[in-house]
C-alpha cells in the first residue's frame, strides 16, 4: 500500500454539526471585505481592454430581461463603461436623462454581485423591476408593488446585516417613488415582499403563514437589495410586477402589452426624473 494513501482521504467529519447556522452566527456585517467589487472590475477591465469609465447614474435591474429586450428592439447600445463578467448593460434613456439596464440577474445573490458592481462603476440609484407572484389578493394580475419591506426568507441579506425577519427600504425613497409612480396612472400597490431562495418550495401552509402577515407578493432580490443598501448607504428601489398566482389558473403569467416592458420603463422613468429632481435640488440648497 502507498504509504502516502491515506492523506488522500478527508477526516472523518460528524453527522451532525452543532450550533446554528452559519448565516445566523455571523456576527462581522461592519468588518470590510478583503474581496472588493473594485478589485473585479479592474481586472476586468484589464483583461477585456476596456477604458475606466462611468454607468449612467441610473441602472436598471431587469431579472425576467423584458425591458431589456423592448431597449435593444429600439436601438439600445451595449454600455462600454460596464465591465462586469457576467452581464451586459444597455443604454436607455429619454431626453437628457439616461438609463442602464441589465437584464436576467435572477436571485439575490446575483442581484448583489451585479449591485456592488454598480455603485462602485458610478451607479448613484438603483431600481429593480422584478416578475412576482400574487400572495394576497388585492386584485387581477398584472400590476406593481412598490416594495416597502421584504421578508427575509434567503441567504445574501444575512451575509450583509444582522439576523430580524424583515429589512426595509429606505423611508425616504418610498415617499419619493410612491409619490413619483402614482402619477404615472399605473396600477400600484405599496407593502410587503416575500423574498425566497427557492420558488418551487412555496407550499399552501408557508403561503397561508405569509398571507397572514399582510405579504403582498414573493419574488426573489428585494430583500438581499434592501439589506445591502441599508448596510452600505446605497439608493435602493426594489418594484415587483405581480404577473401569476403562482401558476394556479390558466392562462396565467400575463404582463400585458410587450410583456410589460413599456409600462415597467414608465415607472423607471418617472421614478429616475423624480429622484434626479430632488437631487439637484438638494444641490442648489448646499451651494
Amino acid at each position: 500500500m502507498n504509504r502516502h494513501a491515506k492523506d488522500l482521504h478527508a477526516p472523518a467529519k460528524p453527522a451532525v454539526v452543532a450550533g446554528v447556522t452559519p448565516l445566523i452566527e455571523r456576527r462581522d456585517h461592519v468588518a470590510p471585505s478583503v474581496f472588493r467589487p473594485e478589485s473585479l472590475l479592474r481586472e476586468a477591465r484589464r483583461q477585456k481592454g476596456l477604458a475606466d469609465g462611468r454607468v449612467p447614474p441610473v441602472c436598471v435591474l431587469d431579472p425576467d430581461g423584458d425591458m431589456v429586450a423592448h431597449v435593444r428592439r429600439h436601438g439600445a447600445d451595449a454600455c462600454p463603461q460596464w465591465a462586469c463578467y457576467h452581464s451586459t448593460m444597455w443604454g436607455w434613456g429619454s431626453g437628457d436623462l439616461a438609463c442602464g439596464i441589465v437584464g436576467h440577474v435572477v436571485g439575490g445573490s446575483f442581484a448583489v454581485l451585479v449591485a456592488e458592481q454598480l455603485f462602485a462603476s458610478g451607479c448613484e440609484l438603483l431600481v429593480s423591476v422584478t416578475s412576482a407572484g400574487q400572495i394576497t389578493d388585492v386584485g387581477p394580475p398584472p400590476y406593481y408593488i412598490l416594495i416597502e419591506r421584504a421578508l427575509r426568507d434567503e441567504g445574501t441579506s444575512y451575509h450583509y446585516l444582522p439576523p430580524s425577519n424583515y429589512v426595509a427600504a429606505d423611508p425616504a425613497l418610498v415617499r419619493l417613488a410612491a409619490d413619483a409612480l402614482g402619477q404615472t396612472g399605473r396600477q400600484l400597490h405599496v407593502g410587503d415582499s416575500w423574498t425566497t431562495d427557492a420558488p418551487f418550495r412555496e407550499t399552501e401552509e408557508v403561503i397561508a403563514t405569509r398571507r397572514r402577515a399582510g405579504i403582498l407578493a414573493v419574488e426573489m432580490e428585494a430583500a438581499s437589495l434592501y439589506a445591502f443598501a441599508a448596510a452600505r448607504a446605497r439608493p435602493v428601489v426594489c418594484l415587483a410586477h405581480v404577473s401569476n398566482q403562482l401558476g394556479c389558473v390558466d392562462g396565467d403569467f400575463e404582463k400585458g402589452d410587450g410583456n410589460g416592458a413599456a409600462g415597467s420603463l414608465d415607472l423607471v422613468m418617472a421614478l429616475a426624473a423624480a429622484w434626479r429632481r430632488k437631487a439637484q435640488g438638494n444641490e442648489r440648497v448646499a451651494s
